[in-house]
């Protein structure tokens, strides 16, 4: 598609979607959604498909983007209201270095859910056996998973490259490629392909000790939208609560999911009880802040930690619209 008929698709989508008095009667959000097909980042997108946003008078415009260096972009720029699935410490450090984002909620506490891999022919049977000569997959500068590449160096002793090689699908296909020695990836990308050996897991995110227990990921919001839309802001958190309730209660929930993500609803089902707790995604559970900030300091995502008069600032809306 030409630039120009892209430019007239996306105009006449616009003027469609608002000739529609329900939509048009709806408050408008935009969010860029890193690894848009995780289950963890499923709340717009379900929600939306159930009409549960429509309920609480929000229609929700998402895109996908490679991981949170991007997400945080669109966000700063105002390309994007909100940003889903930020690293915890890369977004600290954008506000430490003045850019106009706030913490919406918290995302997944824990770090269970992200996975690293070989092809099922490597030698490496895991993160010791890899050397200087070898690579180790991440997504984005500032995101969880460049997070815990960084502390599997400093924890655990791991010697490989980190190399930044984008979202799961992408990573997939350098390693199999043998541009990458150990990729990256989240359920449910990349589990059909262990069910059929063509890749083994070496290690978890839960290997690193001192981010099991850490809020890793948090929901942003660029600053303008918080001060002239917090009513906006409280509706959509109130549906956001509510679609995770649903997710985890309603079994049309992984029936939509699985229509999205073209998998069978049994793997997905059992993926969503292996790596995804309910619990993880709780919205108002920040939890170990102060090993949050001294393990950024550690990985140099800060200078030095935030101070409690900053905290303030950067987690603005505490349970907003409970």
């Amino acid at each position: 598609m030409t630039r120009l008929s892209l430019g007239c698709a996306i105009a006449l989508t616009a003027a469609l979607t608002f000739s529609d008095p329900q939509v048009a009667a709806q408050d408008l959000l935009k969010l860029a959604i890193g690894q848009i097909n995780n289950w963890e980042n499923q709340m717009p997108t379900l929600g939306q498909q159930a009409g549960i946003f429509k309920k609480h008078g929000i229609v929700l415009e998402t895109f996908g983007t490679q991981g949170a260096g991007e997400t945080l972009q669109a966000v700063i720029s105002g390309s994007a209201d909100i940003g889903i699935g930020v690293g915890t410490p890369g977004a600290m450090r954008a506000f430490a270095r003045g850019a106009p984002v706030r913490v919406l909620c918290a995302a997944f506490t824990g770090t269970g859910d992200l996975y690293w891999y070989v092809r099922s022919d490597s030698p490496l049977k895991g993160l010791a056996d890899a050397t200087e000569r070898n690579s180790i997959a991440y997504s984005t500068n500032g995101s969880a998973s460049h997070n815990l590449v960084l502390a599997f160096a400093r924890e655990l002793g791991a010697k490989a490259k980190p190399t930044a090689t984008g979202g799961p699908p992408s990573t997939y296909t350098q390693v199999m490629s043998s541009q990458i020695d150990i990729g990256w990836s989240a359920p449910p990308f990349g589990l059909d392909a262990i069910q059929d050996s063509k890749i083994r897991i070496v290690a978890r995110g839960s290997d690193v000790p001192s981010m099991r227990t850490q809020t890793v990921r948090v929901q942003i919001v660029n600053l303008a939208v918080l001060q002239s839309r917090k009513d906006v802001l409280t509706r959509f958190m109130r549906a956001y609560r509510e679609t995770i309730d649903w997710m985890y209660s309603d079994p049309e929930a992984i029936k939509l999911y699985a229509q999205t993500v073209r998998m069978p609803e049994a793997l997905l089902d059992a993926s969503r009880r292996q790596f995804h707790p309910k619990e993880a995604l709780e919205p108002d559970r920040i939890s170990d802040v102060a090993a949050v900030m001294a393990d950024a300091v550690a990985l140099k995502f800060l200078d030095k930690p935030l101070t409690a008069a900053e905290l303030e600032v950067f987690f603005p809306l505490p349970g907003l619209g409970k």
